[in-house]
């Protein structure tokens, strides 16, 4: 019998109060830090591939129509707090003003496997403001297509209490997932980073492309997430420039 699940998906503490947001000065070029949408952008294995089929092509057909499908947590997404909790806002619920603003991109040296714990986020702390959206910056992505992609680093229960406690709205990582790397989980894995994060209402997104050319800069980001209804996740197009 299961002693969680009278339990399991309840625990969503609401949001955390945002400061007033300032105008950031632009200070160059933006760039796109998604995966592009295809048959072979990343995903869990435990997910099955998306799908792609041209419905109507011309010059047979009078227009090209493409149909696609796919689960809302393959290539760059967003997660929704509906992702870990019922109780929690589904994508369509979750206001604009979190997928945009100023942040931070911070850059780990990280192993296939290893932890970015409190001790490293605290090399930045004058860099985190808060309301910011953070972004984990490793070079991860560019492994992406080998098997060592798949044995991602991630960081510690510690960090991401760390994050919850200067009042961040979203982290986002170039890699899979912020928690530990899927094919090391024990039986029984409870995903604790997503918990303490999608909790506090601090997003998540992953499998971003590394941000390097704005590495440990103030940055202004667009998260471009669809507000799918009653969705615990969503697709995005991540955009990022340096501000002053």
């Amino acid at each position: 019998m299961c002693e969680q699940c009278e339990t399991r998906g309840l625990g969503w503490k609401g949001w955390n109060a945002l400061p007033s947001a300032k105008l950031p000065s632009p200070q160059g070029e933006w760039f796109d830090l998604s995966h592009r949408v295809g048959p072979q952008m990343p995903r869990a294995h435990v997910f099955p591939p998306p799908r792609f089929e041209k419905i109507m092509t011309l010059p047979a057909d009078p227009i090209n129509a493409t149909r696609f499908e796919m689960v809302v947590h393959t290539g760059t997404h967003v997660d929704a707090p509906r992702h870990f909790y019922n109780d929690g806002p589904a994508f369509d619920e979750i206001p604009f003003e979190r997928l945009h603003g100023p942040g931070a991109v911070l850059h780990f040296d990280a192993e296939p496997g290893g932890s970015i714990d409190v001790k490293d986020f605290e090399r930045y702390d004058r860099l985190v403001q808060a309301g910011d959206i953070i972004v984990i910056e490793t070079g991860w992505s560019e492994k992406y297509g080998t098997e060592t992609y798949e044995i991602n680093p991630c960081i510690t229960v510690g960090a991401a209490q760390w994050l919850v406690e200067r009042n961040v709205k979203l982290i986002a990582c170039d890699f899979a997932t912020p928690d530990l790397a899927i094919p090391l989980r024990p039986q029984g894995f409870t995903w604790p980073v997503h918990q303490v994060l999608l909790s506090s209402g601090v997003l998540i997104c992953e499998h971003l492309l590394s941000a390097t050319k704005l590495a440990g800069k103030r940055a202004e980001f667009v998260f471009g997430a669809l507000g799918i209804i009653g969705s615990d996740g969503a697709p995005a197009r991540v955009l990022a420039r340096a501000i002053a």
